[in-house]
């Protein structure tokens, strides 16, 4: 019996480790990604654009930048949550579904290796890596 839970242990934390290996981001593959999101934000400058920039954003309240008007929708939203990778994965995936009433068009991005990807490169912007 021991060995049969040492060996189910083992393969749970192999499974663990393997899956959150995979969702390691591309960094390169990001930037590339990103391209659908420069249109409308900047992760290199502070400077908004249509949307406001997403420099330093991983550790941000949402709807919090300095000098950008947000929906009422995305403030709200914002209130007591921080970006990290968890609620920017969710929010990626489906940007209007998450936040109904948000001013952001974007229906979102569905590959979730591509939204690995676009926050392993936005992560490079930021300072709370």
């Amino acid at each position: 019996m021991s060995r049969i839970l040492t060996a189910a242990c083992t393969t749970a934390m192999l499974l663990i480790c393997s899956t959150a290996f995979a969702q390691e981001g591309d960094v390169a593959a990001g930037e590339i990604v990103f391209k659908k999101c420069g249109v409308c934000h900047n992760v290199d400058s502070d400077k908004a654009k249509v949307g406001p920039s997403l420099q330093g954003v991983i550790g941000r309240q949402p709807g919090t930048k300095e000098g950008f008007k947000y929906s009422k929708a995305m403030t709200d939203f914002g209130a007591g949550k921080t970006w990290d990778e968890a609620l920017l994965t969710t929010y990626l995936a489906d940007p209007r579904g998450v936040v109904k009433g948000t001013k952001m068009a974007f229906a979102g991005l569905k590959d979730p290796k591509d939204i690995a990807n676009v926050i392993a490169y936005v992560k490079t912007f930021s300072t709370a890596q």
